[in-house]
């Protein structure tokens, strides 16, 4: 069956919140300075104001995803859509630090149910193959656009409003979806399904939590046993989670997904790029303003090109794996990835901005396929019931993979910035500590003292963060290689077989 008319008008409806559930994840960063001095948060505080969102969002997408599935997907998305502007307009009047991080916390819970709904409703919508794959890419495209449009749109605001105007943009735009998906979004469900398990909420909330946060400190503050074990007891939760999930009839997570070759070829993939473009997305957007000098705002127009890039790459891709083998088109935009990352090892301390945004466009462009061909790889290999579950699923192994390419790529930039800078002489011990430890410390150092002693601080500074820089992009680049390689192996072995894999899942076996 292909699409009509209603459906195409029902995904611009779907683009709206995914849009801006990218958006509201990178904006908050040019907030803090203006929220900070309003309330006065601590160091805790502030920390948690801007990680909760994300904290709760990884933790509840496997939840919501299978919710979904369960209660139906239309009705999980205007729930979760009411929710996300109710605690959208409580978080722009936040008059202290606690009632801001309790709606942010809200903010994560309503967004986790989005991203699922959104890419389940899109499968159910559009069964034709070609017509999928042009959805997704949209998509992927309003998602991946968002998140570096973000500081433009933000700046822009907090130049003519206060701080809580960066949290208002959501709610015409969830009015606009309360009223208009009765009539553009049909539901779906699945009539077989059970009752959600409370044990296996708990557990899943366990497991991903303590993960994502223990990979997160990791990334601030470096290696400690604290983090390890935390990071052990959510492994150690995440196994029980597991082995009740093979216990139950109707299991909150479906394990027998993985038996699909496709799917679990191309959610591994999906998981090695976020981890290489997230870690690598943090030193280029730290250069752009530890190195280069730019502000935020500035650094988020510098990262317009890439916003083009990625959908570009995305729009074409649905176009190529029609006249080419989708594997083949997944590994040479990978292998394009990988060149364009190599361009950020000509960045010097000195300058450079046009290899990194150069950089950073092809490596993005190249990325572009592997999201949508991924996705649709994701969605279409197992049945139309478990749409929300696989989603959901996807989403989760993105998560995943920033927070560990952040916490992976940001030690190994750090420990070669403490190997490699230099202080001068003269400096006081307190600032050379700091300089020695990153280039945000080095800026801040370089405040405290006289100029011609702050500019040898930072010249030295920046020529270390480059070297950092340059180290991570060589193993980034090694790394998408590898994976190019594989993923075009196992998704070809992967395709002849999908169709009596997701024969074998239908049936339970």
């Amino acid at each position: 069956m292909r699409a009509g008319r209603r459906e195409w008008w029902g995904l611009a409806v779907l683009a709206l919140p995914t849009l801006l559930l990218s958006l509201d994840m990178s904006v908050l960063h040019l907030a803090v300075p203006h929220l900070a001095a309003d309330l006065r948060p601590s160091s805790s505080q502030l920390l948690w104001i801007i990680d909760v969102y994300g904290f709760m969002i990884a933790g509840f997408l496997v939840t919501m995803g299978t919710l979904g599935d369960r209660i139906g997907r239309r009705k999980l998305l205007m729930a979760g859509g009411a929710a996300f502007a109710a605690a959208s307009v409580v978080a722009a009047f936040s008059t202290s630090p606690e009632m801001l991080i309790a709606a942010r916390a809200a903010l994560g819970v309503a967004g986790a149910t989005l991203m699922p709904s959104t890419l389940a409703l899109i499968s159910n919508m559009f069964q034709d193959t070609r017509q999928r794959g042009t959805a997704i890419a949209v998509w992927m495209s309003c998602f991946m656009g968002g998140m570096v449009v973000g500081p433009v749109v933000g700046g822009v605001l907090l130049e003519r409003f206060w701080w809580g105007s960066v949290f208002l943009m959501a709610v015409p735009v969830m009015v606009l979806l309360l009223a208009t998906a009765p009539k553009l979004l049909p539901e779906y469900r699945d009539a077989a399904a059970g009752r959600l398990d409370p044990a296996s909420v708990a557990l899943s909330l366990g497991a991903i939590l303590p993960i994502v946060y223990a990979l997160k400190e990791t990334a601030k503050d470096g290696v400690s046993l604290l983090n390890a074990v935390v990071l052990v007891a959510g492994v150690a939760v995440g196994v029980v989670f597991v082995r009740r999930q093979r216990g139950l009839a109707d299991p909150m997570l479906d394990l027998r997904l993985f038996r699909v070759r496709a799917f679990s070829a191309a959610v591994s993939i999906m998981l090695v790029g976020a981890l290489t473009m997230g870690g690598v997305f943090l030193l280029v957007s730290q250069y752009l303003q530890l190195v280069a000098g730019f502000t935020a705002a500035q650094a988020g127009l510098w990262l317009v090109p890439q916003a083009g890039a990625v959908v570009v790459g995305s729009l074409i891709a649905p176009r190529l794996a029609r006249r080419f083998r989708p594997e083949f088109v997944l590994g040479f935009g990978m292998l394009v990835a990988a060149g364009g990352i190599v361009l950020f090892t000509q960045a010097t301390g000195a300058g450079g901005v046009a290899f990194v945004v150069a950089g950073m466009s092809i490596a993005s462009f190249g990325m572009g396929p592997q999201g949508v061909l991924c996705t649709e790889m994701v969605v279409s290999s197992v049945p139309p019931r478990k749409a929300g579950a696989a989603s959901a699923m996807s989403e989760t192994s993105g998560e995943f993979g920033i927070a560990m390419g952040i916490a992976v790529f940001g030690s190994i930039g750090t420990a070669v910035y403490r190997d490699e800078v230099s202080v001068p002489a003269g400096v006081p011990a307190d600032a050379a500590a700091l300089a020695s430890d990153s280039m945000a410390g080095a800026a801040q150092a370089a405040g405290t003292l006289p100029g011609p002693l702050a500019d040898a601080v930072l010249v030295t500074a920046r020529d270390a963060f480059a070297a950092g820089l340059h180290t991570v992009a060589g193993i980034g680049a090694v790394v998408v290689v590898v994976f190019a390689v594989v993923g075009m192996t196992a998704l070809r072995k992967a395709r002849p077989v999908a169709a009596d894999e997701r024969v074998a899942v239908l049936e339970g076996r």
